[in-house]
């Protein structure tokens, strides 16, 4: 999608985080600030919602290989530590130098990716790429953390040729003839046959899982099993797929069946367990158009009324290969444009739209007058009056004509050099002339979707957005453009939107399509995009920002000015271009213009990885995807738009599964390595170091929320140094065995180097680069993860840490044993508000059980089993919304109670959450209860959602329908 989200109406409440969720690796919970037990602080809406929308909202992404809290999270870190340290695999760092990076999945023990960034893996050869690969693998299977045996279940899949000649080469893992879900080989090999880059997270003695069918027996029953879930109707529908997969996780291998349903409101790819009918993986598909003469259309290369291409011009739609002559209705090999006005997905006759004349699409836009709203004709022009029913109907063949020639015309685009988004890379075309990869897939392209959805006018789930769904090849893409601005409110003030038709502007289109790009070029072994909902995510909403106004001010249609900060998206939205995006793309850093505020940042000017979170005042795709967009329009001033398409492009085919802004960085170094022999890479450097993608800089993993920035270009010379040191409890000063240190880097050689506590509480990891690193994290069950910095020399550094055990952490024995409200487990389940992680929180209701609107609060509990009896001495607690709710929604009235025995409860605590205390752990000191505690009730009474009572059950609140905490700490001292 385009947008922010803000508020909406929804049913039911999805189970798991979505795209304003923050689905973040353990990186250390967020400063604590002090917070008086009988307070209050002011409660407000968060940035994040519009009180004018109600647009649906779809269930985020889960995956069981990696769990969805801190505990899980930091379980992968020190497996990952543990494979990383075989000495098979450091000798292979040894082997292939410096510049190599090793970086091990926590899952598997293999390699997610081996690469160089100054050059490559192994020297030119004219065998075969595929030999090549296997050949390597086979020299370092101890290294890889493989057997032998393993390769016998490497099944060959695709040798894609992109258009530099480079192969990327892939095998899928099988046992028998059901294959492994998401894993297994991945390489790049250049057209010289040297080895660029290999890995995919192999699995090693993957086995026939001991589970059967008996829970769900059927791809239709995975089907069904699957909607629900979603939140949308069990009925399967006619392009919905099931097939039998093997799921691996850390805990084993289950049998389930991967199911594709692409339905109205909410396609997705999921895997269901087999045997329980459990949800193991999720990633939503929509990422938030008798004679032989020539058919023929009218178009605005930009949007109505633009200063260049604002002026609807004649388009051949035959001589462009879009639509044959004499065609009857605009479906082509590229598109099917049809108008889903009751969004059902399906083109009923009167949804078609034929030539106004036969062969003469030449509708013209009729423009509405509208009194009241300023922003018509002023100087652009509304397309419809959202307070009258079917007004639509005027401009609905114009869009549908004007939205075809935007998603042909993009095909061909992204499809010509340097880009090269060829049939080979997985394109979208009903037939496939070269033979390569998979037809079939010519995108669903649906214009003013859901207009008619509420008596002639679209209802809340279809105004004021975009969207595109990408399921693998050989499946065709939906794109569904909505109307703009809600019925019954006012402008700017009630929705800020135009009155307009999303479809008329060239930007929301090719942004649109373009997540069609990002997602079947960033795969895993089996072709499944790995975009995950954070760096991953928001990487994929820059992306399709960048490739759309690169085009449009490559083709002078969007001015560039120089010291300007003039490329605006979305300028055709009125006030809500402001909510749109932040700041226009090329804003520099530390440069002083009005139109470059910072967002939420706190500073003016561009964004650079250091306010990753910020943007918006969370961790957000759209607003952290603007970092990440302006590195990119600075590395196209630097290196000029085509060698930055080629680069960027390039680096997609090449980057790990759910890559983090480092490793796609690393990714554009490898490219150029390939395609440009290296040549461009100080400059590379410069531009990512500039923006806080330095040497030193540090993430753990695409889903990491809180990465540490550097501004360091690589250092020449720099020797080497480890760092060691002993991890103690804070409160009893005893050492903290079996906790996992890990130095966040992806520089060179190890990535994120890790050591393990011993018994005595003494780590080491090493050796790394002598510098100053921004993120040293410390993980241990039980205990408060910590982060630092640390200043690394060439003799070795120590650097002694502090934890402090949380006895409300679940990772240390604590359970929830009570609650109310209904459990959207597993990642919005009430266990979230004790997992350690500001990332994933408990999500209830504010009312009944089905999130149904209400201005009557309905007071929500959890209760939590300490492990042991404690003498409690304080309270942590993050009163944030989460599972992609809006602020609003985040705790406001609270009380703390403690009990001995689960019976008898003595209040220790309460008072009222506002806007500042988002986002945090606020420290609550106890007045009474703290002695030999064994159990904690903490309830809601109310939320931040502001004048409650008369701001709902409209619903345009997140608080009208949800209540959430993000989390809840107890610490102290164990009872003697």
């Amino acid at each position: 999608m385009r947008r922010h989200p803000r508020g909406r109406a929804r049913s039911p409440r999805p189970a798991l985080i979505t795209t304003a969720a923050l689905v973040a690796l353990v990186t250390g919970l967020t400063t604590a600030t002090t917070y008086a037990a009988t307070g209050a602080v002011s409660s407000g809406r968060g940035s994040s919602e519009h009180r004018g929308s109600t647009s649906s909202e779809r269930k985020g992404a889960y995956d069981a290989r990696v769990g969805a809290g801190g505990t899980a999270k930091a379980a992968l870190l020190k497996a990952a530590a543990k494979a990383s340290a075989r000495p098979a695999t450091t000798a292979l760092q040894a082997e292939l130098g410096d510049d190599v990076l090793v970086d091990i999945d926590g899952t598997t023990g293999t390699p997610r990716l081996v690469g160089r960034l100054d050059g490559f893996l192994t020297g030119p050869s004219g065998l075969a790429p595929r030999t090549i690969v296997l050949d390597f693998v086979r020299d370092h299977l101890a290294a890889f953390g493989l057997t032998a045996k393993d390769l016998n279940t490497l099944r060959f899949r695709q040798d894609y040729v992109d258009i530099n000649g480079t192969h990327h080469l892939s095998w899928t893992q099988h046992v028998g003839s059901t294959d492994v879900f998401g894993n297994g080989l991945q390489a790049a090999v250049t057209s010289t046959g040297r080895l660029l880059s290999v890995g995919g997270s192999p699995v090693s003695s993957v086995a026939a899982p001991a589970n059967g069918t008996a829970g769900v027996p059927t791809g239709t029953a995975a089907i069904r099993t699957a909607r629900r879930d979603a939140g949308d109707s069990a009925t399967p529908g006619p392009r919905d797929t099931a097939r039998q997969v093997l799921f691996v996780t850390r805990s084993g291998t289950r049998l389930g069946w991967r199911t594709v349903t692409m339905s109205g409101s909410n396609p997705t790819m999921s895997v269901v367990d087999a045997g329980t009918g459990r949800i193991l993986f999720r990633r939503p598909l929509s990422s938030d158009v008798q004679s032989e003469q020539n058919s023929t259309g009218l178009a605005y290369q930009y949007f109505p009324n633009a200063p260049a291409g604002g002026a609807q011009v004649p388009v051949d739609f035959t001589d462009r290969g879009w639509l044959r002559a004499n065609a009857k209705a605009l479906s082509g090999n590229n598109s099917h444009t049809y108008s889903d006005v009751d969004d059902d997905d399906l083109a009923e006759a009167t949804e078609e739209v034929p030539p106004r004349v036969p062969h003469r699409w030449d509708y013209q836009l009729q423009p509405f007058h509208l009194a009241d709203v300023s922003f018509c004709d002023n100087p652009f022009p509304c397309s419809w009056d959202p307070n009258t029913p079917f007004s639509w109907q005027t401009n609905r063949a114009q869009n549908a004509t004007q939205v075809f020639f935007y998603v042909n015309n993009w095909h061909d685009h992204l499809q010509s050099a340097p880009i090269g988004f060829t049939e080979a890379a997985g394109n979208f075309q009903a037939v496939n002339r070269t033979g390569r990869g998979a037809g079939g897939d010519a995108v669903d392209t649906q214009t003013d979707d859901g207009a008619n959805t509420d008596n002639g006018l679209p209802d809340g789930g279809h105004i004021d957005n975009a969207n595109m769904s990408t399921p693998p090849d050989g499946q065709s893409p939906r794109m569904q453009m909505f109307l703009q601005h809600q019925p019954g409110t006012s402008y700017p003030d009630g929705d800020p939107f135009s009155p307009t038709n999303v479809g008329d502007e060239a930007d929301t289109v090719y942004h649109e399509y373009t997540h069609g790009l990002s997602n079947r070029l960033v795969v895993d072994a089996g072709g499944g995009s790995t975009l995950g909902d954070v760096q991953a995510g928001a990487m994929g909403e820059a992306w399709s920002d960048w490739y759309a106004m690169d085009y449009l001010v490559a083709q002078g249609l969007q001015r560039d000015g120089a010291g300007e900060a003039d490329v605006v998206l979305f300028q055709y939205d009125g006030e809500g271009v402001f909510l749109d995006r932040t700041e226009p793309i090329d804003c520099k850093v530390g440069v002083a213009s009005p139109r470059c505020t910072g967002g939420a940042t706190g500073h003016g000017g561009g964004y650079t990885y250091a306010d990753y979170g910020h943007v918006v005042g969370l961790p957000e795709v759209h607003g952290d995807g603007e970092i990440w967009s302006q590195t990119l329009w600075d590395l196209r001033d630097a290196l000029g738009s085509r060698r930055t398409e080629a680069l960027v492009t390039r680096a997609m085919e090449i980057a790990p599964g759910n890559p983090s802004f480092l490793d796609m960085r690393n990714a554009i170094l490898m490219a150029d390595t390939n395609g440009f022999g290296g040549v461009d890479r100080d400059d590379i450097w410069s531009v990512f170091a500039h923006r806080g993608m330095g040497f030193y800089a540090g993430a753990l993993g695409g889903d990491d929320s809180q990465p540490g920035a550097d501004f360091s270009t690589p250092p020449a010379n720099v020797g080497t140094g480890t760092v060691s040191g002993t991890v103690t409890d804070q409160d009893s000063g005893k050492p903290v065995a079996g906790a996992t240190v890990t130095l966040a880097f992806q520089g060179r050689g190890r990535v994120n180097p890790a050591g393990v506590t011993d018994a005595d509480g003494h780590y080491r990891l090493g050796p790394v680069p002598a510098g100053t690193y921004p993120k040293l994290v410390a993980t241990a069950p039980g205990f408060d993860p910590q982060r630092t910095t640390v200043t690394v020399t060439p003799g070795g550094t120590v650097k002694d840490l502090t934890l402090r055990r949380d006895f409300a952490a679940a990772s240390g024995g604590a359970t929830v044993t009570a609650f109310n409200g209904p459990d959207f487990s597993p990642a919005c389940g009430p266990t979230g508000a004790i997992d350690l992680s500001q990332a994933t929180g408990w999500g209830s209701t504010t009312g009944n059980d089905n999130g149904d609107p209400t201005n009557v609060f309905v007071p929500k509990f959890v209760v939590v089993h300490l492990p042991t009896t404690v003498n409690l001495s304080e309270f942590a607690i993050d009163p944030s919304a989460t599972c992609g709710d809006g602020g609003s929604a985040s705790t406001g009235q609270f009380r703390i109670e403690t009990s001995p025995d689960g019976t008898t409860w003595t209040t220790a605590a309460e008072g009222t959450f506002g806007v500042a205390d988002r986002g945090r752990l606020n420290t609550v000191t106890p007045t009474a209860g703290t002695q030999g505690v064994n159990f904690v009730r903490f309830t809601i009474l109310g939320n931040q959602t502001p004048d409650f009572a008369n701001n709902c059950p409209g619903g345009a609140f997140s608080g009208c329908s949800f209540t959430d905490l993000t989390e809840l700490e107890a610490y102290g001292t164990a009872a003697p």
